[in-house]
């Protein structure tokens, strides 16, 4: 029992070198904010936004022309919110086996399909719909245009 205080080991180790040192806190990279990817993101979230609000405050429920608008502004609206928290966080380089590069192409290009897809159905469900003048009208000529700009 006298040997006990010998054996016992006080060094100490840094915060750094512990085990939870690979861990560490998701800051923003505000950098990303200020390049052309981020500006362009952001602007596609605000569109996209526009989009599916203007969609959302018809009627939609009573046309299934507009359920698929507002299926696919949603879906990419939140998709592009996915993929812009993964490039401000930098979580992309977390996940360096992925091609990002060729991930947003491909998302890119199918979100063009879907958006040009949902503009043709948007914009000729415009006609049956609605009287010229009229309120609905109006809606739906405004979501029709808002495709144009996404």
């Amino acid at each position: 029992m006298a040997e006990f205080p010998s054996k016992v080991s006080t060094r100490t180790s840094s915060p750094a070198q512990g085990p939870g040192a690979s861990v560490s806190a998701l800051r923003p990279d505000l950098g990303f904010v200020r390049s052309s990817l981020g500006a362009l993101m952001l602007l596609q979230l605000v569109l996209g936004l526009l989009v599916w609000a203007l969609i959302a405050d018809t009627p939609y429920h009573l046309y299934p022309a507009y359920g698929w608008v507002m299926f696919v502004a949603v879906f990419l609206w939140l998709v592009t919110i996915v993929f812009f928290i993964l490039y401000l966080f930098q979580l992309h380089m977390k996940m360096y086996m992925v091609p990002w590069p060729l991930v947003l192409m491909i998302f890119n290009v199918g979100a063009t399909v879907l958006y040009i897809t949902a503009f043709i159905t948007c914009s000729a469900a415009v006609e049956l719909t609605s009287l010229k003048g009229t309120r609905p009208y109006n809606q739906r000529a405004a979501a029709s245009f808002s495709r144009v700009l996404t």
